[in-house]
């Protein structure tokens, strides 16, 4: 136990004195930069300690770091700024902090900048492991769909029950923003697609360390598609009874299926093959009824373009922040716009293409990071709720790996097995 938490205590100290660079020097006019805090009204009597700023210049994403607020020098332009910190400890009390604002301009001389910070949660339920959103290609080169799937894990060194874990997509994008009104963003997050896992409160204990499989369809799919992987051993998979005869969802006889409690479309839900939403879970403490009857969220907003501004009205669910238990922002760098959630919940976004429709994207998922393993061996999996930091993009998906299944659409098997696409075992 000693050498496992003097590793934990080097790795941090490390992390600490290479997260502070001095901006390169270049030729054009800098900006002084003064840091005031919206802090809580609950660390009022709290001193900031190991303070970090990160401002990254949205137009060439190159990322500045500062330790202290004194001597924060920019170049003119539009930046997205993160902050974290630790409270004093006097009274054994420390607490992680956090701030997050999305483009802010950087202009004249000097200006102050205040930068909203909030007490980050400590994780104490499963958290998001995976997300295989891109999908396989057929020998032809065609798209082959269903086979996506969600991995979530117990981080934590107890017993957890899966029992009413809801899993859910965004309704907004990451790549489109507007100016939604009434914004609920600061309590709510806006969601569009909802399944829960059914049980009486602990009918499916996880185990510490142990992953729970959730798949789009459960079938061995190199049956239809020899690309592809089995996925008839999930733990559970979303089925929809659909109203397009046309487009009929498939129901697996071996896997179990979610508790659907609301889904936009009328033929079957898939996951954003390009990655524009945000995915979660949640744990929601009501019946779904009444869910359903008391928390739907209309709202306006008005799309501009080159022929004139458009009202728009629509309405979706809404799930209080608070029900959260973790939550997962994806996009890709060249159409970016914004994250979909509070940054309490992600305070960052994490990818498998650099481009819209990139081609590249297949065959890879997003798995969050391994920090170390714990002394029964199990992976402790990286939560600061910043989707840049926690997560690896642009992976093999873990299933592709344990299944030595194709990695291409020529059928290039997998040979490696990793804890999250890039620490092998």
């Amino acid at each position: 136990m000693k050498s496992y938490i003097s590793f934990l205590i080097f790795l941090c100290l490390i992390l600490t004195l290479s997260g502070c660079i001095e901006v390169p020097s270049h030729s054009l006019p800098s900006v002084t930069i003064d840091v005031e805090f919206n802090k809580p009204t609950a660390l009022d009597q709290y001193v900031l300690d190991n303070l970090k700023f990160e401002f990254t210049n949205i137009s060439n994403s190159t990322t500045y770091s500062f330790c202290s607020e004194e001597g924060i020098k920019l170049i003119p332009g539009l930046y997205n700024i993160s902050f974290s910190a630790t409270t004093d400890s006097h009274d054994n009390s420390a607490r992680q902090l956090r701030g997050f604002m999305q483009s802010v301009e950087v202009t004249g001389e000097r200006m102050t900048i205040y930068i909203p910070i909030f007490i980050a949660p400590v994780s104490n339920d499963f958290v998001i492991s995976e997300i295989f959103f891109a999908g396989t290609l057929q020998s032809s080169g065609n798209q082959y769909y269903g086979d996506d799937y969600i991995k979530i894990y117990n981080n934590t060194d107890k017993t957890l029950y899966a029992d009413g874990l809801t899993i859910f997509e965004s309704k907004f994008t990451t790549t489109q923003k507007y100016n939604y009104t009434p914004d609920i963003m600061e309590n709510d997050v806006t969601v569009q697609a909802l399944y829960t896992i059914p049980g009486n409160g602990t009918d499916f204990p996880i185990l510490p360390g142990q992953y729970i499989l959730i798949a789009d369809t459960g079938i061995d799919h190199r049956v239809i598609n020899p690309n592809s992987f089995n996925l008839s051993h999930a733990d559970w998979e979303w089925y929809d009874i659909s109203s397009v005869p046309s487009f009929m969802d498939i129901d697996s006889p071996t896997v179990p299926n979610l508790d659907k409690w609301y889904c936009y479309t009328q033929s079957f839900w898939l996951l954003h093959n390009r990655g524009f939403k945000a995915y979660g879970i949640a744990r929601i403490p009501i019946p779904k009824q009444e869910y359903l009857k008391n928390y739907r969220y209309s709202y306006d907003y008005d799309i501009i373009v080159e022929a004139g501004s458009f009202p728009m009205s629509d309405s979706a669910y809404r799930i209080p922040n608070e029900w959260i238990v973790d939550m997962v922002n994806c996009s890709i760098a060249s159409e970016f716009a914004w994250t979909v959630c509070h940054p309490s919940l992600d305070a960052g976004w994490t990818y498998c293409g650099t481009i819209d429709k990139d081609k590249t994207r297949y065959f890879h998922s997003v798995r969050r990071k391994m920090v170390a393993l714990s002394p029964s061996g199990n992976p402790i999996l990286q939560d600061t709720n910043n989707s840049t930091n926690d997560f690896n993009p642009f992976c093999t998906p873990s299933e592709i790996e344990l299944q030595h299944s194709a990695t291409d659409l020529y059928g290039s098997a997998a040979t490696v097995i990793t804890y999250d696409g890039v620490n092998p075992k």
